[in-house]
């Protein structure tokens, strides 16, 4: 099976993510065609200014997915800022005659869960602290002042993206599917998602923090592996 043939998923990054955040969980979708957009000033797009609004990288995301060939079975998914960015983008997928077959959000409660913060705000010493309560950053980029220094503002523009103007949506019609870490704070609301489509819903939640998912790369790839199972049309 060649890359035309095989189904297609979109995998959105985390805030400080970027194309490759998902190689653990890649290596078991070797049937899937991985398309991995990033958002600006990082990565491959590390010459170009950060964006601090939702609604600007929600059209960056939606115009890259625009170039690739186009597809008429694909999912959708995003961990914790992707997830949001996820639901979003399948809302304007949706607007051109375009959907996804399924949305799948991961570490994400969805919209009005949680405490209100703004993470992007802190002082350096309580920036990092909420760092490390999240997990997820190695140990090294913290011990190295310079190292940290390149994360940082990359860090703080997407915490803005997603806390300044959150995601605000009434619904998708097609179905979103849940994972979170039973850890993470707002785990308890994860069914909070069921508001936001028409269509049906269902969650996992896995053992773990907000990084969970990397704990669980194999089983992270069956899910999506029964998400376009389940929901593909032909």
């Amino acid at each position: 099976m060649n890359k035309i043939d095989q189904p297609t998923i979109f995998m959105l990054h985390f805030a400080g993510g970027n194309t490759y955040s998902f190689n653990p969980i890649s290596a078991f979708l070797k049937d899937f065609n991985l398309v991995t957009p990033e958002l600006p000033g990082r990565g491959n797009r590390m010459n170009e200014a950060l964006i601090k609004d939702f609604e600007s990288a929600a059209e960056d995301l939606f115009f890259q997915i625009l170039t690739k060939p186009k597809v008429t079975e694909y999912l959708i998914f995003g961990h914790s800022m992707g997830a949001s960015l996820a639901v979003k983008l399948a809302a304007m997928l949706e607007n051109i005659g375009r959907p996804p077959i399924a949305t799948v959000v991961s570490g994400n409660a969805g919209p009005g869960t949680g405490k209100k913060k703004n993470t992007y705000l802190l002082n350096p010493p309580g920036f990092r602290a909420e760092l490390e309560k999240l997990g997820g950053i190695s140990e090294q980029i913290f011990e190295h002042e310079e190292l940290f220094g390149f994360f940082e503002p990359i860090l703080r523009a997407d915490f803005e993206v997603v806390q300044k103007h959150p995601l605000q949506i009434k619904s998708v019609n097609t179905p979103i599917y849940a994972i979170m870490g039973s850890e993470e704070d707002t785990v308890s609301e994860i069914s909070n998602w069921r508001k936001f489509t028409t269509a049906e819903f269902d969650y996992k939640v896995l053992p773990g923090n907000h990084f969970f998912l990397f704990d669980h790369c194999e089983k992270m790839a069956e899910i999506i592996r029964h998400c376009y199972k389940r929901y593909k049309i032909s």
